[in-house]
């Protein structure tokens, strides 16, 4: 079968393939600072009082919603932004304290912060010198 090429439609194609990470769900950044984790999510024109962060077994979900509605009598020329409700789930490692999460939402950033705890802090472990202490034998 013979088929036409359409430049629009390949140009579509490859824009839906580049923008495909943004249209997945709310992009954020994560890293390890001492003794927490924080997470950066991107929540533009965000009403903070829309935003909502659960935890329920060890998967840190956030929610958000934008929307728009023109006055009436307002003719929209052009409407590229999402709207609705937005989410991201993330599961969380047992090294992450699930009751202590901070989170402050400034200039259309989510920031996170989630303690580790105890057990996954860093510790120094003493070096010794000299003959290795004798091991028993494990007992069954």
């Amino acid at each position: 079968m013979l088929m036409r090429f359409d430049p629009f439609r390949e140009l579509d194609r490859m824009a839906q393939d580049t923008w495909k990470p943004f249209r997945a769900g709310l992009p954020l950044d994560a890293y390890r600072s001492g003794d927490h984790v924080v997470v950066h999510v991107d929540v533009p024109g965000v009403d903070p009082a829309s935003i909502d962060v659960t935890v329920e077994r060890n998967v840190l979900t956030v929610k958000a919603e934008r929307s728009w509605t023109p006055a009436e009598g307002d003719e929209v020329l052009v409407a590229e932004r999402r709207q609705g409700e937005f989410a991201r789930r993330v599961r969380l490692s047992a090294a992450v304290d699930g009751e202590h999460i901070g989170a402050r939402y400034e200039h259309g950033v989510l920031t996170l912060t989630l303690p580790l705890v105890q057990q996954a802090k860093a510790r120094k472990v003493e070096v010794t010198t000299g003959a290795p202490a004798p091991v028993e034998p494990a007992t069954v």
